[in-house]
């Protein structure tokens, strides 16, 4: 089986941590995005991923050949020249999706975690018969998206409501499908929307169905919606396999702590936190709600919560980070500074507090 993963463009909403790497490379829960879903997928049997890319190719393969090795997976691109939405990627990577097997392939969207339940999607996918599978997640606030209206029974989708007025039902597009390579005969290689264009066409056949994503879904491609999405991660891993989330006296809720960062004493770190390779917590800090990127230090008696630390980065002494604050790669807070839901941008030093939300350029 093979699988297309839709990378797209330039991130901007996770900059400035998107300035440094390709979105699907920034690290989250301690490795990048996107080997989630490649090592999900590699898990049900794909031996090809073909990523649809139009920006920065050249680095995002030659960090992937790493893990080829690794993984035992076939990694390519296809390059768009021009945007091409997300329907029109399926009619440039063609030739690399059809073999000839008639195998049905995945589509997914890059920003997207979950559990990935993909043996059950394949398994529901063969057994309706029908053209197209999409995942659907239930929300509490339907009006802000675009619904899927189902047959509760059976699945078959019956139309897409977009930002309905009026409630029509819960369920939303999770960004994760399963096709037959005859819905490739429907695409057109330009600009188009899978979602607008293609998913309604093959429902109005009575040919589209969606399985209910058991489990945690989030979009990460923004900070706030990382956090979030970095505590249903770890909740889901504290069912599965809580041997990888860190113990102890000094630790609260869910943790991941890299085998090879430094704790130093008197620190109280959780819930909901991610500490990266290489880096160094000094003695007394206090971590909530965080991420901490690959070799970062944090200096005594330091506080961070609801905030992500880029890679290499350092705080300083009783510094205090907070609020949704963004450092980019290689951002130096000097000691006793305080940033309110400051986004400062690569290779920047910060001497005096940022009291109310500013970006640092």
């Amino acid at each position: 089986m093979k699988a297309l993963i839709l990378v797209g463009g330039f991130g901007t909403r996770l900059r400035p941590l998107t300035l440094s790497f390709p979105k699907p490379l920034v690290d989250f829960a301690n490795k990048p995005m996107i080997l989630h879903q490649i090592e999900a997928l590699k898990d049900v049997g794909v031996t090809e991923v073909i990523l649809a890319i139009n920006y920065r190719p050249e680095v995002m393969i030659s960090f992937l050949k790493d893990f080829e090795d690794k993984l035992g997976i076939k990694i390519t691109c296809s390059q768009e020249t021009e945007p091409l939405g997300t329907a029109g990627p399926l009619a440039l990577a063609r030739d690399k999706l059809i073999d000839g097997s008639g195998e049905p392939f995945f589509v997914l969207n890059s920003d997207v975690i979950s559990e990935y339940p993909f043996a059950n999607l394949i398994q529901f996918h063969k057994s309706h018969g029908g053209e197209a599978t999409v995942m659907v997640t239930k929300v509490d606030e339907p009006s802000k998206y675009g619904v899927v209206v189902m047959d509760e029974e059976n699945g078959r989708v019956d139309r897409f409501v977009e930002k309905p007025k009026i409630f029509v039902g819960n369920k939303i597009n999770a960004g994760i499908y399963l096709l037959n390579p005859s819905v490739l005969d429907r695409i057109d290689l330009r600009p188009t929307s899978i979602e607008k264009e293609v998913f309604p066409k093959i429902a109005a056949e009575k040919q589209l169905y969606a399985m209910v994503l058991p489990g945690y879904w989030m979009d990460i491609g923004q900070p706030k919606d990382y956090i979030t999405g970095l505590r249903l991660y770890l909740d889901s891993l504290r069912k599965k396999t809580s041997t990888k989330l860190a113990a102890g006296s000094h630790i609260i809720g869910n943790v991941l702590i890299h085998e090879n960062a430094v704790i130093g004493d008197g620190c109280l770190i959780g819930p909901d936190v991610a500490i990266g390779p290489g880096c160094v917590i000094e003695s007394g800090v206090r971590l909530s709600r965080c991420t901490v990127m690959r070799g970062v230090r944090i200096r005594k008696h330091a506080c961070i919560s609801g905030s992500i630390i880029g890679w290499h980065s350092t705080v300083g002494q009783w510094a205090r980070i907070e609020n949704m604050t963004i450092l980019g790669e290689d951002v130096h807070v000097s000691d006793e500074v305080y940033s309110n839901e400051g986004v400062v941008l690569p290779h920047k030093e910060i001497k005096s507090s940022i009291l109310k939300p500013e970006i640092v350029m």
